[in-house]
């Protein structure tokens, strides 16, 4: 009698269980069929809510870069291209379109201007996916009054000091609190280095952007 009614127990519910669980994937089921009744048929594909990455509003293309152009609907639109040294690009029915200096953003409204001319609401996705221009404009340096001057590619997290150790530090000529960082924007901006590796005073440790250039001029005697 005690075991039957362990038995009748554990078998209602594993019952329970299984119907709660056929309920949920019901819901699913209904949840993802009205999902897709919601998008539009004829409309581009729908705004996933993300932003606009930060390197697709400030990465600018440049020579030897690769680029996937993809028109949504029209595959045959859709093309891989190089950009060549005269910084344009060639894509069916717009022809030649000029890309460096331009963001990947910039781009795709160029191409929709000019594809609008022959298709109806053209949607153009432009994807950097060999940045090959990069290998230069996007490098770090330290100059100057170091052991040994360095280009390193630039990495997300670099600061003053991580570059000015990978020159093997100031050599024995180094003014050390004269050192300046150039930015690519044309901002110049003071270093008080002897501070930073003498005091572990970080004020001046500033972040490094891309195309930055540290400089460490030499003591007047």
């Amino acid at each position: 009698m005690f075991i039957s009614t362990i038995t009748a127990n554990l078998t209602s519910k594993f019952a329970s269980a299984v119907a709660t669980t056929a309920a949920k994937c019901v819901s699913i089921a209904l949840f993802a069929m009205l999902a897709g009744c919601v998008a539009p048929a004829g409309g581009p594909p729908p705004d996933t809510g993300m932003d606009v990455t930060e390197f697709a509003q400030e990465y600018q293309i440049g020579v030897g870069d690769n680029l996937r152009i993809e028109v949504w609907r029209n595959p045959d639109l859709s093309v891989n291209v190089p950009v060549r040294p005269d910084g344009k690009i060639s894509v069916p029915l717009a022809g030649d379109i000029l890309v460096g200096g331009k963001t990947p953003t910039a781009v795709s409204t160029d191409l929709t201007k000019s594809l609008s001319t022959y298709i109806r609401d053209p949607y153009v996705t432009v994807i950097v996916t060999d940045m090959g221009s990069a290998n230069y404009r996007n490098r770090v340096r330290v100059t100057g009054a170091v052991d040994r001057p360095v280009s390193q590619p630039y990495r997300q997290g670099m600061t003053v000091l991580d570059m000015v150790l990978e020159a093997g530090g100031p050599n024995e000529f180094a003014n050390m609190n004269r050192t300046v960082l150039y930015r690519a924007s044309g901002d110049r901006i003071e270093i008080r280095l002897d501070r930073i590796l003498r005091r572990g005073d970080m004020a001046t440790n500033y972040a490094l952007k891309p195309g930055d250039v540290i400089t460490v001029p030499e003591r007047v005697f």
